[in-house]
């Protein structure tokens, strides 16, 4: 429980965050129905909320909120069936123990095959990742009401289906599973607003559970380059920031300061992928991430070879953030006003045109070409566009400097 102690509260709403997916695992196992088993860890962690700032926090947290989510079940059941003997047996024994392989089967019961991908997506931001509503409403651009409905929507589709809790591994799933996974680790690395730019919890759950996935499936190369992707990014987290939270740009990071271990694993295991798997758009993006955490200094990076990538990333898997990044990298081989010109004939994608990342791009590319003016103005549009501080202020520094 790190400083966390019976008696003390300190880091309590983390302490829930983490909890949450782990009891919902084992109360989904156990009783079924997911939508219900939702509900009744909801209640729990509310009366945990309610009652541990006061009596102080448990020795075992998890089971204590596993019993409480299993009482408020088994009352959910004695009032909706008639089957009291086997319920009134199943209140009386000892709260189950988390299994290695419960959360797996609880982000593949969220990847259910009768619900679309941004249902699936949702949910499992939701249940396994821990993430509000509001929250997943920034990560994936949508109202916060849309999110709301379309999780309700999704709990009650699968009861609807059938869902079972099962540790399977569907071939259908994994695309889901594995994009789910992909935009817990970001709204980790980047949080979309807040006073802080990383949450670990978040990507460390998310790193963890894509080890989880390799291991059930060591053969699937776009889980292995998902997994090197994670470790290849999550090395340079502890160079991000200054003392004061401040961002730092990749170009100005101190890369003694970047994790050693998690580049020397993430590049061993990009590498052995790519020689044995069909490639994919995270062995891609993995390879990136390598070229990036191997230059020792920032002028050493492989720019051609990772505009290289960018193009083969843009033709098997194109996006608006794949296409902004093919536009960076544009600019470090041919050009700022090359990069420009391509910036004018992307900036017609509806996602682009709102998000404070293009902004950003072009406000660096004016700079670059020595238009202060005209950068000072997209450095302050792009900070008005974002949600997170950290990045609001690196960019209206940016722009402040400029003046």
């Amino acid at each position: 429980m790190g400083d966390l102690s019976a008696g003390g509260t300190a880091g309590l709403p983390e302490l829930l965050r983490e909890c949450a997916p782990q009891v919902l695992a084992v109360v989904a196992r156990r009783y079924g129905d997911f939508g219900a088993c939702e509900d009744a860890v909801q209640e729990a962690l509310i009366a945990a909320a309610r009652q541990w700032p006061e009596t102080g926090v448990p020795d075992r947290p998890r089971s204590w909120l596993i019993t409480v989510a299993s009482r408020r079940r088994v009352e959910m059941l004695r009032n909706e069936t008639a089957r009291r003997r086997r319920e009134e047996a199943a209140g009386q024994e000892p709260p189950p123990a988390v299994r290695g392989d419960d959360e797996l089967a609880l982000l593949l019961l969220c990847c259910h095959p009768a619900l679309t991908v941004p249902a699936q997506i949702t949910l499992t931001l939701r249940a396994v990742g821990g993430l509000t509503t509001a929250e997943i409403a920034r990560a994936l651009l949508l109202p916060e009401a849309t999110v709301g409905q379309r999780i309700s929507r999704a709990k009650q589709r699968i009861r609807e289906a059938g869902g079972r809790f099962e540790t399977a591994v569907p071939a259908e799933r994994l695309t889901a599973v594995r994009h789910v996974l992909y935009l817990i680790f970001n709204e980790g690395y980047t949080a979309s607003a807040g006073d802080e730019l990383n949450r670990v919890e978040l990507t460390r759950e998310a790193i963890r559970l894509t080890r989880q996935l390799r291991r059930r499936l060591p053969d699937d190369g776009e889980t292995a380059g998902l997994l090197a992707l994670m470790l290849l990014t999550d090395a340079r987290r502890p160079a991000r920031t200054g003392p004061d939270g401040a961002l730092i740009p990749l170009a100005e990071q101190d890369r003694g300061r970047w994790d050693a271990g998690l580049i020397a694993e993430g590049v061993a295991i990009v590498t052995g992928t790519l020689a044995r798997a069909p490639i994919g758009p995270f062995q891609l993006q993995a390879a990136i991430a390598a070229i990036h955490d191997e230059a020792a200094r920032p002028e050493e990076t492989d720019w051609p070879q990772i505009l290289l990538l960018y193009g083969m990333l843009h033709a098997l898997a194109p996006s608006p953030m794949v296409t902004l990044n093919r536009i960076v990298a544009t600019a470090m081989v041919d050009g700022p006003e090359a990069a420009l010109t391509a910036l004018d004939r992307a900036a017609g994608d509806p996602v682009l045109s709102r998000h404070h990342r293009t902004a950003a791009v072009r406000a660096h590319l004016l700079e670059q070409s020595g238009d202060r003016t005209g950068a000072g103005e997209q450095y302050r549009l792009a900070a008005r566009l974002t949600l997170s501080r950290p990045e609001q202020r690196y960019l209206e520094s940016r722009a402040a400097r400029l003046r």
